[in-house]
């Protein structure tokens, strides 16, 4: 196994440690988002990140101690309180060390609001494959994924919802994180 590789499987391995039926949030949530994918859409802000990218927007969200404890049931019924989203999108942190409770939620928005769901990540989507398990759940449960850590030395301003050349939109098939298309 590459070295890479080998220090990417450790990195999401390192899931936050939160009770079940809770989530570690940096931020509270917010709505009418429309630098975080397609549409108004409302926001997830996670908290717990192991990757540490240099030049990161919020490294205030790194500290897996940090943010505020918050049921996810709260959180439902908060997201159920927004009208006229088009969808969520977890940011961070690192959503995917939170992978179980993203799931749960991005599950409801789907079933019981009708909203499509992305996600940002610093892992790309091979990592979150190789190590399967709930991150690969979370994963076949998005309709698009912004992967790869943000790299300043391939920072573009210009590239739409990305922060660095490396990252990549992918539009997934629900259901199987199959990607449909790369932007």
């Amino acid at each position: 196994m590459a070295d890479s590789l080998e220090v990417s499987l450790k990195k999401i391995a390192q899931v936050a440690d939160v009770p079940d039926g809770y989530i570690r949030v940096s931020a509270p949530l917010e709505r009418e988002n429309i630098v975080n994918g397609d549409g108004l859409r409302a926001v997830l802000w996670t908290q717990s990140c192991p990757i540490h990218c240099m030049g990161c927007q919020n490294p205030e969200t790194w500290d897996y101690k940090a943010g505020t404890l918050v049921k996810i049931e709260d959180i439902k019924k908060e997201l159920s309180k927004f009208k006229g989203q088009d969808g969520l999108t977890f940011c961070g942190g690192e959503p995917f060390v939170q992978a179980k409770a993203c799931k749960e939620i991005a599950d409801f928005v789907r079933e019981e609001l009708g909203w499509n769901v992305w996600s940002f990540t610093g892992f790309t989507r091979e990592i979150i494959k190789e190590h399967g398990g709930d991150a690969w759940e979370f994963l076949k449960s998005l309709d698009a994924l912004i992967d790869g850590p943000f790299v300043l030395a391939e920072r573009d301003l210009s590239l739409r919802y990305r922060g660095s050349r490396n990252q990549r939109l992918l539009h997934l098939e629900l259901g199987t994180g199959k990607v449909l298309r790369i932007e």
